[in-house]
């Protein structure tokens, strides 16, 4: 591992160095490089693979590998990958997906996934003093599946960790349990490099967003409510992170937004997950594994991460959590149903889903529809359709707050 984030670090200081040196000859410097497709390329070469990658200037840049499953990971401050993907990339057999987007506001990623174990031999940027043109050559040695396990997981690199999410929002306020708006966290599932469901150029992420911002005017028109959201563009944001705001927030609720897709399937209306070990389906149990795959197909390395406190004091929390939830999930249901909004047949539904796991905040995740539902579509591209579906979240938030305080106190159910 030492050696390759020697590689790494060389690399970066090569990178600034050259950058400045672009600058002192008058060439123009932005923060924002342009990938040229047309010159960048992903082959096979005899035994492994190389990568080819051409911007309009050096930017500062990390690599390095993760497994299970097998793939390359390349971070920039910053790429515009417009017009760029696995079909204009890729012109090999050993790189069987890619991946490009934005993880957060400032850096870009490109996840490669190997058909096998393939180690990081070397990685360097190479710029054109005259021209400010850079290329990025990352090659990638034989299979050896000893040698790619010693030396894969992301590099801790100064000056490399992701801002803390924290400093995005204005911090919170401390109050008293009961007093005070109801805090709400709203979650727009997917974002940056994780586009979730997509139907032709509709994207999951850019339609939960969009809802989301609704439902957000929504509540805070009523009064009654505070509302933070995990993402407020579209950037990626991991499963602990996601967590983790609602901690930060002292969240009264956790609504996490989903709206899927199913192949070749006929299922439509709304539905209402809540944690559990156990699925309640089959259905349920895929779509927990579609959801929480999430981040490690955007690059994540999820290597003793299971588990955010111990499970005993999640379980002890949990107890008094549950029945709030099931509470929350009820009063969510038939306020779909009083709106006319339709639901997905047996619509409250348990699986395993990482996102649900903060044991001491109530939290659901809220399927909005089916994106491969033709009528679940046109309901969730409609503005009234989507204005429909936020006000019966809001009158159940409502419902269930006044029924949640009137409750307190009382025996455990």
């Amino acid at each position: 591992m030492s050696r390759i984030i020697g590689i790494v670090l060389a690399f970066l200081a090569l990178a600034w160095g050259d950058l400045g040196g672009a600058r002192a000859q008058g060439g123009a410097f932005s923060g924002l490089a342009r990938l040229d497709v047309a010159a960048s390329a992903i082959t096979d070469t005899q035994h492994g693979v190389d990568f080819r990658l051409s911007l309009s200037q050096g930017v500062p840049y990390r690599v390095y590998t993760l497994a299970d499953p097998a793939r390359l990971v390349l971070d920039f401050k910053e790429v515009d990958w417009q017009g760029a993907g696995a079909a204009q990339l890729i012109k090999g057999m050993r790189v069987r997906g890619l991946r490009l987007g934005q993880i957060r506001p400032g850096w870009s990623r490109m996840v490669a996934d190997l058909d096998a174990s393939y180690p990081l031999e070397r990685a360097g940027l190479d710029i054109n003093h005259e021209t400010g043109v850079a290329e990025l050559h990352v090659s990638l040695a034989a299979a050896d599946a000893v040698r790619f396990a010693a030396t894969v997981g992301t590099p801790e690199l100064p000056g490399w960790d992701l801002p803390d999410p924290q400093t995005a929002l204005v911090a919170a306020p401390v109050r008293r349990p009961g007093e005070g708006p109801l805090v709400v966290v709203l979650d727009p599932g997917h974002g940056g490099i994780d586009p979730g469901a997509q139907e032709g150029e509709l994207t999951e992420k850019a339609l939960m967003l969009q809802f989301a911002q609704e439902l957000r005017d929504e509540l805070l028109r009523a009064g009654g409510f505070d509302v933070v959201m995990t993402r407020d563009s579209d950037e990626f944001v991991s499963l602990e992170r996601r967590v983790a705001f609602a901690h930060w927030a002292q969240a009264d609720v956790f609504l996490s937004l989903h709206a899927d897709a199913l192949s070749g399937a006929q299922a439509r209306g709304i539905s209402v997950y809540t944690l559990s070990e156990s699925a309640s389906d089959e259905a349920s149990a895929a779509l927990a594994e579609r959801h929480d795959r999430a981040d490690m197909l955007a690059g994540v390395d999820l290597r003793g991460k299971d588990d955010i406190v111990a499970d005993v004091l999640m379980d002890l929390a949990r107890i008094e959590t549950r029945p709030r939830t099931e509470h929350l999930a009820d009063t969510l249901i038939e306020s779909f149903a009083d709106h006319d909004l339709p639901l997905l047949s047996r619509p409250l539904r348990h699986a395993g889903f990482s996102v649900l796991k903060a044991p001491d905040i109530p939290s659901v995740l809220v399927e909005l529809g089916f994106l491969s539902s033709p009528r679940d579509l046109a309901r969730l591209r409609d503005a009234e359709g989507r204005a429909r579906i936020a006000k019966a979240l809001r009158v159940a938030l409502s419902a269930w707050r006044d029924a949640d305080a009137a409750r307190a106190g009382l025996v455990r159910q």
